[in-house]
């Protein structure tokens, strides 16, 4: 019965979320179209003044480092590329739904928001290495950027349950997927697949939302999941923010390379780099409001 509860109070906080805005809706459906032009976008985004002051400060963020300032809605879109803008989007929007959400002490909102910034750069960089082609490689920033959000309508209803839960795992071994079915009845890649259903997110978003644990058996065969688990897994590793997550051992990193068809030594040097990734990329989210 108390499980019951549980998942009622969760599904009760994703129903009372608000919808993405009919900018963004529209932005994403244009973007999905094979047809689709500068100048579509360029019309849509142009009717909503915050997301388009979004547009043009990140094409003129240390993010992109342009030698010239753009401040051309129309010419940010072409250097950006459709991809990029309708991420932009999707994720401006996301963020800016769970700001201060997290309630319990293990977790900060501050180191939440630090590790999903490093796994979204790690995942772009996975791709780069992997020959993933540059108009394609935002997508996989994007979806490690907001890969955890089902923790926090966990965090934020259960704050000393949740702080309990990231203690077990940090202490006792296991994943964190499994001691919070184990407490709650649900985890935080099924209630991250509710929200992604409420927002009607593309396949690519919803597979590494629902499927980013790496030791679990059943991450999807979806290229996009399985860079996110892995970039989920090193940015533990390299200890870039946190978000409860429990230890994983290597053999797990390993198998989940070859599946991609990246040997280990691919990763030297990993680190270095992505730190100065991560401190260009948290631009990104001082444009979507999540950053001092």
């Amino acid at each position: 019965m108390e499980t019951e509860k549980r998942i009622k109070t969760i599904k009760r906080f994703i129903e009372r979320m608000p919808s993405l805005p009919t900018s963004v809706t529209k932005v994403l459906e244009i973007c999905n179209r094979p047809d689709t032009s500068p100048n579509d976008l360029n019309r849509v985004i142009s009717l909503d003044p915050v997301l388009t002051g979004q547009v043009l400060r990140l094409i003129n963020s240390a993010y992109y480092a342009l030698p010239n300032r753009i401040t051309s809605l129309t010419r940010a879109i072409i250097m950006l590329g459709i991809n990029t803008v309708k991420n932009l989007a999707l994720a401006t929007s996301v963020l800016s739904t769970f700001k201060d959400r997290i309630a319990c002490k293990k977790v900060s909102m501050d180191d939440f928001w630090a590790h999903s910034l490093g796994v979204g750069v790690i995942a772009k960089t996975l791709a780069q290495i992997s020959g993933v082609t540059p108009a394609e490689q935002e997508t996989y920033f994007v979806a490690g950027l907001l890969h955890d959000l089902g923790k926090i309508p966990l965090a934020n209803k259960f704050p000393a349950e949740y702080d309990q839960v990231v203690e077990n795992a940090g202490n006792n071994g296991g994943s964190l997927v499994q001691w919070e079915q184990n407490v709650f009845g649900i985890n935080h890649l099924q209630v991250g697949g509710m929200i992604a259903d409420k927002w009607k997110l593309n396949q690519e978003m919803r597979s590494a939302i629902i499927g980013h644990c790496l030791e679990c058996e059943d991450v999807p065969d979806h290229r996009v999941a399985i860079m996110v688990a892995l970039a989920d897994y090193l940015a533990v590793r390299f200890e870039i923010g946190a978000a409860g997550n429990g230890k994983v051992e290597d053999k797990v990193l390993v198998a989940a390379l070859s599946r991609i068809s990246i040997k280990p030594d691919r990763l030297e040097g990993l680190r270095s780099k992505v730190e100065l990734e991560v401190d260009k990329a948290r631009d990104f989210l001082k444009i979507a409001g999540k950053d001092e």
